[in-house]
């Protein structure tokens, strides 16, 4: 069987190629996975290799999985001590084999994140620090980062009074490991490259039995795994690596795109190989797709190409609102001659959800929800339901268990459970033995019955009695929203949540969305809001089943594709996201993110962005994203989006632009035009103007500036206008602000 001969040119290159250090560089929809099988087969079967002299590694173990089936496939069986999985599964096996060598035995545990979050906090209290105060989801990932880079406990270095706690938990937290005999999945990767560093022998042995390692999502790699890839390696194996640069979107995880270009520097001898071939999208996709990711540097130019000529061209629409943008999606999909599961609709965040969620369930429709739990079923939307339900309702016991210790304030299972038989004994509800806790004077007797509570925990189930009476008496004379707020800042789980880690920031964002519920709905009393809720909450669970629309964020898009995609939220503070604004590294990852949503695409794309939205906090005029002004004008369908049937376009300041043929309103609705005006937001059209580009640019992203009316704020972004500079800046008091460079006298704060 000849291996190579159903490859395009630059597939049979690379798998066929003799080079010892190889860099494929695939382009979406490009092959990798099907070149990484082939590139086994022919090892074994071209080059008489023999099994156990490979191995694969990547990232997922469905990846591993099809990678695998692929190779049986090719070969005609399974080939016999092939080493094929994930990076943390191969170091795993390694470990166990080389026990001898380490401080843990060859049946140590491997801890999740909850194991590890557990563990931090035993550091934290044997080192007499408050967990309140410390965060340990914080903690535990200045503690990954470091472990990622490869540095122990004892060479750990602070930069901040933060990372100073978290260097000594980080010993107090490996010591707390040993003693269980347990590795953390940062250890797995952590121990091989040490094990290897310091023992000659072993690192011999693996090296020469593994001739040949290849390495999947190679632009994923942190510092650790493209450390032990090179001491496999070492000076005479052989290394192919498969990534694209473009496709990097895992910075929050550790991935360092920037291993590629370490790669070239470290084997100068290499062999760079690009798969250029799209077999995914059409053409015109694919030019949208490269006009976008253009714009960042230090990349290698893959010209994407397929013989699928031509192309739906990108509908980019603006909905006035989230209502609004979630139902064109919905009855776009419903007038449809298509599959309804041929559908995909993405976005930025998990909270952007709920909108497009409530959208399905009101038309009857199914969907599927990949990567995430379904908005109402989240675990701290869940909270604060339980929270407004006991507040509501204090019979609501199993709300009150929910809520009762979250977030932690001192009420353990043991006083849970002496709570509950104490409450059967009287024959009262919880909220009421609740009640007459706090009502007791000395704390020693209630009626007849003792309190079987110590001091500690009777004064911790008074505290909680306290806030839950505060928040009745003013449930029947405060909105929802701000009656909302005063639980979430009373109870303490704002702070709770906002612990400085992304896991957090993300279930704020979360909060925020059912916050909003609340605010579109200001006439709605508390038994009413909860009874919304659930009802959504009750319909969800009924549409999860047959050919359905997938929703899920980018970052699960990844290595998926669809016929029809929607993007929602293609705004500034979405898509880039808020928290990239002043790190360019992380805005770049956010153009990949847009490139990668973009090029899951098989035939149909939709961009959409609302005219006003409510995301975080109260409704604000939406800012089409940066994004959109990279799209040239004739990959554009001018005869959809609009409802009026206006043309849009972006200029390079990022603002819409519409053609002579619209009304002169900007924010029209996609489904029912006259819905903004009536609302009384009807700003002009504005023009275009012709480009002249400086040469050098006066303002750089994340340059932080001051401006005589507005203060300070941090430059997010320049851009070229007749020989001017339009300057995006987040000023601190005054928000996000569209300067003209030569009229706005910015001063450069670090330059004084």
């Amino acid at each position: 069987m000849d291996i190579a001969g159903e490859l395009n040119p630059q597939q049979q290159q690379a798998v066929t190629s003799s080079g010892r250090a190889i860099l494929v560089l695939a382009g979406p929809g490009s092959g990798k996975t099907r070149v990484l099988a082939h590139r086994i087969a022919h090892l074994v079967q071209q080059r008489s290799v023999a099994p156990w002299a490979i191995m694969a590694v990547t990232f997922t173990n469905k990846a591993a999985r099809e990678m695998r089936e692929r190779v049986e496939r090719l070969l005609g069986g399974q080939p016999d001590g092939l080493t094929l999985g994930t990076f943390h599964a191969t170091c795993a096996r390694i470990l166990r084999r080389q026990a001898d060598c380490l401080t843990a035995p060859a049946d140590f545990v491997i801890y999740d994140a909850k194991d590890q979050e557990s563990v931090v906090k035993q550091a934290l209290k044997k080192l007499n620090l408050d967990e309140k105060r410390y965060r340990p989801r914080q903690i535990l990932s200045i503690i990954s980062r470091a472990k990622n880079e490869l540095i122990a406990p004892e060479a750990f270095q602070a930069r901040t009074y933060l990372e100073e706690v978290a260097g000594r938990v980080y010993g107090e937290y490996q010591a707390l490991l040993r003693e269980n005999d347990a590795l953390d999945f940062d250890d797995l990767l952590m121990q091989v490259v040490f094990l290897l560093d310091t023992h000659p022998a072993v690192l011999r042995k693996y090296q020469q039995r593994y001739r040949h390692i290849l390495v999947d999502e190679f632009q994923d790699t942190n510092t650790a795994q493209y450390v032990l890839i090179k001491q496999l390696a070492g000076g005479q194996g052989n290394l192919f690596c498969v990534g694209d640069e473009d496709q990097s979107i895992y910075l929050f995880r550790g991935a360092d795109w920037r291993n590629v270009r370490r790669f070239r520097e470290d084997y100068p001898e290499s062999e760079t190989i690009l798969l250029e071939q799209n077999y995914r999208s059409t053409q015109l996709i694919l030019d949208a797709a490269q006009a976008v990711i253009k714009r960042n540097s230090n990349r290698t130019h893959k010209a994407l190409f397929t013989e699928r000529k031509g192309g739906a061209r990108i509908t980019v629409g603006e909905p006035y609102d989230e209502d609004e943008e979630a139902e064109f999606v919905v009855n776009t999909i419903r007038r449809g001659n298509a599959d309804p599961g041929s559908y995909a609709i993405m976005y930025r965040t998990n909270a952007q959800s709920r909108r497009i969620e409530e959208a399905f369930v009101r038309a009857g429709m199914p969907y599927r929800l990949v990567g995430a739990t379904r908005f109402y079923a989240r675990r701290e939307v869940k909270d604060v339901i339980a929270y407004l339900r006991v507040v509501h309702n204090q019979a609501d016991s199993i709300g009150l268990l929910r809520i009762i210790n979250v977030p932690p304030r001192g009420i353990g299972a043991k006083t849970i459970a002496a709570l509950q038989n104490w409450a059967a004994e009287q024959g009262i509800p919880l909220a009421a033995a609740l009640e007459k806790i706090a009502a007791t004077g000395d704390g020693t007797r209630s009626g007849r019955a003792p309190l079987p509570f110590p001091g500690r925990a009777r004064k911790a189930l008074v505290r909680f009695a306290n806030l839950l009476t505060g928040w009745v008496m003013q449930r029947d004379t405060v909105p929802v929203p701000e009656l909302m707020d005063l639980i979430l800042e009373k109870s303490g789980y704002r702070a709770y949540l906002c612990d400085g880690s992304r896991e957090g920031e993300d279930r704020w964002e979360n909060i925020l969305e059912l916050r909003n519920v609340a605010r579109e709905y200001p006439e709605l009393t508390l038994t009413e809001f909860l009874e919304r809720v659930a009802l959504v909450s009750e319909v969800d669970n009924l549409t999860d089943e047959g050919d359905a629309p997938t929703l899920l964020t980018l970052h699960a898009a990844k290595g998926l594709e669809f016929p029809t995609v929607f993007i929602l939220g293609v705004e500034e503070g979405i898509l880039p996201h808020k928290r990239s604004w002043d790190e360019p590294e992380q805005m770049a990852e956010e153009r990949r993110l847009f490139y990668v949503g973009i090029t899951r695409a098989r035939n149909k794309l939709y961009l959409l962005h609302c005219f006003r939205r409510a995301f975080w906090g109260d409704p604000d005029l939406g800012l089409p994203s940066r994004f959109l002004s990279d799209l040239p004008p004739e990959l554009i369908d001018d005869r959809e989006g609009m409802a009026a049937g206006a043309a849009v376009s972006y200029d390079y300041t990022g603002s819409a632009l519409f053609s002579p043929r619209s009304s002169g309103t900007v924010g029209r609705s996609l489904l029912t035009p006259a819905r903004a005006p009536s609302r009384g937001i009807s700003p002009s059209p504005v023009k275009s103007r012709p480009i002249a580009r400086p040469v050098e640019p006066s303002y750089r992203t994340g340059q932080r500036v001051r401006h005589d009316s507005f203060g300070e704020g941090i430059v997010i972004e320049a851009e070229p206008a007749d020989g001017d500079e339009i300057v995006t800046v987040a000023f601190e008091d005054k928000g996000l602000k569209r300067l003209l460079a030569s009229m706005a006298k910015l001063q450069a704060v670090d330059d004084e």
